[in-house]
């Protein structure tokens, strides 16, 4: 029996069976899928805040390596793009906080993840937005991490932050409703932070740093992303913005410090309802 995970919504999740024929009954993971995607249409026709992802097992960054493939392929070509290069500065925040502790060593996968997992992905849509190619960039900052080049690094690492600059302005001229657009991003940051999170953890130990440090770059990340517009989902709904940012001081509280502790702070079922809530409050704004 093979089971995977159907994400209901980003603070909730089940896992369907998959079995041949299944003749006892069971319901296959397609028809679990099936009456997902028929409760997040209806979810959508009612206003609720409701995202559906499949996964076999965790999905990844942005989903790379063909998890939650069809998920992906279905989300809107700008929510796609822009998360992704969200993800790329959440690399670089974490990796830039290890750096900053002078463990260049941990912080060199976050400068490597974004060009090896995400750029791919993102370069025939670079033209779209007015974005110029900068994969040299990556590799540039790269290089400056495995030097251990303190100087050089803060150069390259200011010079990457304006090569992403432009993405901001070219995926908000093509949206015509920026701050909710902003919330979907956020939504979608938190849901590849989740899987991260899950990722890090194996028998109630943190296992793999290194996605501890992802998910935590993307939320640090997500968070600085709802900022950018709180001031005009305020307009619309100051208590629920309110909200959300304190949802978000919550969510924090899994990821204390950018070297993982031994064991979470948080278990998995915590940080999912940490996430609930803040959804809760951001779908007034979808």
């Amino acid at each position: 029996m093979k089971r995977r995970k159907v994400w209901l919504g980003l603070g909730t999740a089940v896992l369907v069976s998959s079995q041949l024929g299944a003749k006892d009954g069971t319901a296959s993971a397609e028809t679990g899928m099936s009456s997902a995607v028929h409760r997040h249409h209806s979810a959508e026709a009612s206003g609720a805040p409701m995202l559906v992802a499949a996964a076999q097992g965790s999905g990844g960054e942005g989903d790379e390596g063909g998890k939650a493939a069809d998920y992906d392929a279905n989300l809107a070509p700008a929510l796609r793009f822009y998360r992704d290069i969200e993800l790329i500065r959440g690399h670089l925040l974490v990796g830039d906080e290890l750096v900053r502790e002078k463990r260049w060593a941990e912080a060199l996968p976050h400068f490597l993840h974004p060009s090896e997992e995400i750029y791919g992905k993102i370069r025939n849509d670079l033209k779209t937005y007015e974005v110029a190619p900068f994969l040299s960039a990556l590799k540039a900052l790269a290089q400056t991490v495995k030097a251990k080049n303190e100087a050089a690094y803060r150069t390259a690492f200011t010079a990457m932050e304006e090569r992403l600059a432009p993405a901001d302005k070219g995926v908000r001229g093509k949206e015509p409703n920026w701050p909710s657009f902003a919330v979907d991003t956020v939504l979608e940051m938190l849901r590849t932070a989740t899987n991260e999170y899950e990722e890090a953890i194996e028998k109630g130990r943190i296992a793999k740093p290194v996605e501890y440090q992802d998910s935590r770059g993307f939320v640090w990340e997500a968070e600085k992303l709802l900022a950018s517009v709180a001031d005009e989902l305020a307009r619309k709904d100051a208590d629920a913005v309110k909200a959300a940012q304190s949802g978000f001081a919550e969510l924090k509280k899994a990821w204390p410090t950018p070297v993982p502790p031994k064991t979470p702070a948080k278990e998995l079922s915590q940080v999912l309802a940490d996430i609930s809530k803040i959804e809760l409050q951001l779908g007034r704004f979808r």
